[in-house]
């Protein structure tokens, strides 16, 4: 059974930082990219962050570029999600996603979906 398991949400400052986390269970962790989307109240789920973890290439989406940092460690089957700067405009929930098709926007793109957890950023 495949797995994915977010955790490190939580309520933060405004211009303050998080780090989550994706661990990966149930599948060949080399053959899938990585997402992290989210989707706010009232709002469409939209990709932010993803990573390819046969060679490491991190896509953003514009608004977080230069804000966020996704990394992957292999050998613990983990993507990790560095959020910086953070606003109330990143307020949402954040769910982490397998693709075997490799880096998309497109949630129809990927197969495995985690639960989510939720980030809420104070002003």
């Amino acid at each position: 059974e495949v797995q994915l398991v977010e955790s490190g949400g939580g309520l933060v400052q405004a211009g303050g930082s998080l780090r989550l986390s994706c661990v990966a269970s149930g599948l060949t962790f080399d053959d899938y990219a990585i997402g992290f989307f989210r989707q706010a109240p009232g709002k469409e789920r939209e990709g932010v962050a993803c990573i390819s973890s046969s060679d490491g290439t991190p896509y953003y989406q514009p608004s977080v570029k230069g804000r966020f940092t996704v990394s992957s460690d292999n050998a613990k089957n983990t993507v990790y999600l560095q959020m910086n700067s953070l606003n109330p405009e990143d307020t949402a929930v954040y769910m982490c996603a397998a693709s075997g098709l490799g880096c998309s926007p497109a949630d129809f793109d990927y197969n495995y979906w985690g639960q989510g957890t939720q980030v809420t950023v104070s002003s």
